[in-house]
């Protein structure tokens, strides 16, 4: 019997947790530190914030202290706020330069804006966390003081970050020891990290954006070229915000507004409400072709028009206007595969996580770096990697999400709430993976809400992804038949590995008190609960 075999050769399958407290993440180690915020009589805001900083312990490749955070938070009371902890463009950003360029940037300060992710703790903490954020980084300052083992998923990942950072020195300091990644079941530790994570816990953040940490950082900018400056930090602040809404199936589905990406998955829901699909078994190829052809159209509108809401030329409420979706729909055809214009987008690296408690609270959470570890910026001795989310703005001058000083670029990550329709509780889910998450929240909303399956098999289940034009990549899960239907409906199928179909977790309200709490097996987490 060996500890260092990590193949996993037979199919298996996962059961769903079911508790009066739960929380589900990326990391078992996350889980831990979630778990632990319960025990020590924290809700469910603080399981979220224990399990959101040990996060960017034990999955630095997906997420981190220089990311940005998203989050949708749902009371008992049927009150639902959403969280917008995303950064804007240095003010001293050369704009010319870059709409002069064909692409942003991925790499580099070029593809640096200001960090949200600690000011969201500190809002989370402020507006709904009962015990001290101190308290809740313990477990995460631990972890990397002390080190802990990498688990497999995470170590492949931390493997190509060594092909593409290897020569960044401030990089291979911080995250290379010894020259190279940490394998799977390695002990690796994080000193600096868990200082600075100590100093944002006794601020809130503020050590980020008016203090010591921020100093570091605008002299790293200043020393290296960057153009971020402490006007850029001092002047960030994280928003709360009223949710979008869309009914499917007997329960509303919320998700944030622009800047990021989630009206997309409500586009391509209403689509579906003048479809049949509500009808068909889940894996029926017809309802999995009104699925993809749904969420073309409605990812062709994000692409055409999400950006920083200050600049958006159409407000979101009317992307989701009656007469838009009814000629969308109208557009669909039952035989024949679309190109509407969606394009392709890369896949990112984020991690997201679930948490939900005995008084029917559930927070729905989602942080990044954007890809993998980020820009490859890393402010020495700080642990700190910084965030490549400028990459998601456009050069092209005539375009809402076009480059500006102090605008928020186009953000993948979106949490996705489900309540009833005095806006109770009933679900948090979401699933990680750029271009993965609005077409994942669709398929999990047409498996569970509309469908009825349980959050484990909604997850469990093989996904499609929307690629260019009329590309449709599908997990091998999917039947022989179902593909063959599929490409005589115009669709050109391919069959991709399952770590290209994004991560889930998932937080459904039990019908006599509690929870049932589920974790995508494709990546090394898991559900647990009390």
């Amino acid at each position: 019997m060996r500890a260092d075999d990590w193949a996993l050769p037979y199919p298996s399958t996962r059961q769903p947790v079911c508790g009066d407290d739960v929380v589900a993440t990326s990391q078992p180690l996350a889980v831990s530190a979630g778990l632990r915020a319960f025990e020590l009589g924290g809700n469910a805001v603080d399981a979220a914030l224990a399990a959101a900083l040990a996060l960017t312990v034990v999955e630095p490749t997906s997420n981190g202290i220089g990311g940005d955070l998203f989050a949708l938070v749902a009371e008992p009371d049927g009150t639902v706020r959403g969280l917008n902890a995303s950064g804007r463009a240095p003010c001293g950003l050369d704009v010319d330069r870059l709409r002069a360029a064909p692409a942003m940037p991925r790499l580099g300060w070029d593809a640096v804006t200001v960090p949200g992710a600690p000011s969201g703790w500190g809002a989370l903490a402020h507006d709904g966390a009962r015990l001290p954020l101190a308290t809740l980084a313990e477990p995460a300052v631990r972890l990397a003081r002390e080190g802990f083992p990498v688990s497999p998923v995470t170590a492949t990942a931390w493997a190509r970050a060594q092909q593409r950072f290897a020569d960044w020195p401030a990089f291979a300091a911080t995250f290379l020891p010894g020259g190279r990644a940490p394998r799977a079941g390695e002990r690796i530790a994080l000193p600096d990290h868990a200082a600075t994570l100590e100093q944002l816990a006794a601020t809130h953040g503020d050590a980020l954006y008016r203090g010591a940490l921020g100093e570091q950082l605008v002299a790293h900018a200043r020393a290296t070229g960057g153009a971020l400056r402490e006007q850029d930090l001092t002047a960030h602040t994280p928003e709360w915000v009223s949710t979008l809404t869309r009914d499917a199936g007997g329960s509303r589905i919320h998700e944030l507004p622009p800047n990021g990406q989630g009206v997309a998955a409500l586009i391509a829901l209403g689509i579906l409400e003048r479809t049949d699909v509500a009808d068909r078994d889940p894996d029926d190829p017809a309802a999995l072709h009104w699925q993809i052809e749904a969420t073309k159209h409605a990812l062709a509108d994000a692409r055409t028009e999400v950006a920083d809401p200050d600049r958006m030329r159409v407000q979101p409420w009317a992307l989701l206007a009656r007469e838009r979706l009814d000629a969308r729909a109208a557009a669909l055809r039952t035989d024949h595969a679309s190109d509407p214009g969606h394009g392709h987008a890369d896949l990112g690296g984020t991690v997201f996580l679930v948490a939900a408690d005995r008084e029917g609270r559930a927070v729905s959470l989602i942080q990044s770096n954007y890809e993998g570890f980020g820009s490859g910026v890393v402010v020495p001795g700080t642990g700190i990697a910084l965030h490549n989310r400028g990459a998601g703005f456009v050069t092209d001058a005539s375009h809402p999400n076009v480059v500006a000083p102090g605008a928020r670029p186009f953000h993948t990550i979106i949490p996705a709430l489900a309540t009833d329709h005095a806006d109770v509780p009933r679900a948090a889910f979401g699933v990680m993976g750029g271009p993965m998450q609005a077409q994942g929240h669709v398929q999990l909303v047409c498996r569970s809400t509309l469908a009825g399956q349980g959050p484990q098999a909604a997850i469990d289940a093989p996904r499609w992804r929307v690629d260019a034009g009329r590309e449709v990549a599908l997990e091998p899960g999917v039947p022989a038949a179902t593909r063959r239907d599929l490409a005589r409906r115009g669709h050109r199928v391919t069959v991709a590995e399952p770590a290209g179909f994004g991560g889930a977790q998932a937080a459904v309200a039990l019908p006599h008190g509690g929870w049932a709490a589920a974790s995508d097996p494709r990546k090394d987490g898991q559900a647990a609960g009390r």
